[in-house]
């Protein structure tokens, strides 16, 4: 503990005298999400463990390994900034906090500036565990008041403007460039587990809309970063996956667009996608939505910010010194994982319909949602046929609905232009 703290002190000194007023002609920032950190101390060999991994197909040695490849590669990739928009725990365990926490500060100890903004896994979990033994035992979760303060010099202690409202922040990243954290989680309302569902809440809505505008009259950009989704990302999301936007998403991103926001980075879906959406004025907003680093396809963004626009790339951890076949072993453990929420969705559907159609069904979000979680999906004419009939069998205005297979634009590697001050205006 008396490590951790030194450690701690030295980070936050040397983060205060390196980033802040600081202009560069370029740059470069990563983004990592839903890591899902488990405790190596929360896991022992048992039926605990066994039916953990089985459940959530997730093997934790191998989870740890391919976070420390990432972590690695982003400092042979010189970052400048690092956004980890996320569900940092698997049930947000306290010591698997401190040990994320571990992981990660060797980046800090080379200049990164690490902005984190928590996820519904991360806080007041009520049933947050370790797996020792035949049975799932309980672990000690952290407060709010405790993420702010373990997490203090990774975006809270050195924020320009906190919310009142949430955990919300807003950080100076150069003398040109702010970053908007916005928590969307509901943390307050768990009871026996966590909510997946996600808002923003009014009060943090005006602190944002204020801080737009100022932004605005200084001639500042803004990026924006929070867990939910903020803009749909596939056809029906908000129908049969209302959990992984935010309450009332059309009228958020349209709000936050028209007040100048022009980008997002988001997580939560474990999918590798970039959306849009454009105003009835004109105005457009980018979701950049990325994967998960506890489930196939592990990637992370490595973007190139300039005066004028960010050049979005995407990597993929497809093997650790583990586990050479990290990639086609978590894809099929993927797909069974889909296929078993697939036949539960149905079920709870209560829509009649014949064995047969149910397997077709079910086969047929499979195959969607591992085209989808990698991104830029291949167009598929007879795939989408089939979701628009289910539509109509479910009673959807199917005129109302964007039946593309991959919104645009494309998810992996982008530039995306900045609006001009006049164009903003």
């Amino acid at each position: 503990m008396k490590k951790t703290c030194i450690t701690f002190f030295l980070f936050s000194l040397f983060f205060f005298t390196t980033f802040g007023s600081v202009k560069r002609d370029t740059l470069t920032i990563a983004v990592i999400t839903d890591i899902h950190y488990l405790s190596s101390e929360f896991t022992e060999e048992g039926d605990a463990l066994d039916a953990y991994e089985r459940i959530t197909g997730r093997n934790i040695q191998d989870l740890h390994e391919v976070l420390d490849k990432v972590l690695t590669n982003l400092i042979e990739e010189d970052v400048d900034i690092l956004l980890v928009t996320g569900d940092i725990t698997n049930h947000g365990e306290k010591l698997s906090h401190k040990e994320f926490i571990d992981k990660i500060l060797p980046l800090t100890e080379t200049g990164v500036g690490v902005y984190i903004i928590p996820g519904n896994h991360d806080i007041n979990i009520p049933n947050a565990k370790n797996y020792i033994g035949d049975k799932a035992g309980h672990a000690e979760n952290i407060s709010k008041e405790e993420f702010t303060n373990l997490y203090k010099p990774m975006g809270f202690s050195n924020a320009i403007s906190r919310d009142s409202c949430s955990l919300s922040y807003l950080a100076e990243i150069d003398q040109d460039t702010w970053l908007l954290a916005i928590d969307t989680n509901r943390y307050d309302e768990y009871d026996s587990g966590y909510i997946s569902a996600g808002r923003i809440r009014q009060g943090t809505m005006q602190w944002i809309l204020n801080i737009l505008t100022e932004a605005d009259n200084k001639g500042i950009r803004i990026l924006g970063m929070m867990h939910h989704g903020l803009i749909e990302h596939m056809s029906l999301q908000s129908t049969f996956f209302p959990e992984y936007l935010v309450e009332d998403w059309k009228e958020n991103a349209d709000m936050l667009a028209e007040a100048g926001l022009e980008i997002v980075f988001t997580g939560h879906f474990h999918s590798n996608d970039i959306s849009l959406r454009t105003t009835a004025s004109g105005k457009t907003i980018y979701d950049v939505q990325t994967a998960s680093l506890s489930q196939f396809p592990f990637a992370y963004r490595i973007m190139k910010l300039s005066d004028r626009s960010i050049s979005i790339d995407t990597k993929f951890i497809t093997s650790i010194p583990g586990n050479e076949n990290l990639e086609e072993e978590y894809k099929r453990k993927l797909e069974s994982a889909t296929r078993r929420a697939a036949v539960s969705k149905l079920k709870d559907l209560a829509i009649p319909m014949s064995e047969e159609m149910k397997k077709v069904l079910s086969d047929l979000i499979v195959k969607l949602n591992i085209a989808h979680v990698k991104g830029d999906e291949k167009e598929d004419p007879e795939i989408m046929s089939a979701v628009k009939s289910f539509a109509l069998l479910l009673g959807n205005d199917t005129e109302e609905v964007d039946f593309s297979f991959d919104f645009p634009p494309e998810d992996n590697k982008l530039v995306i232009e900045f609006r001009s001050r006049d164009e903003k205006n």
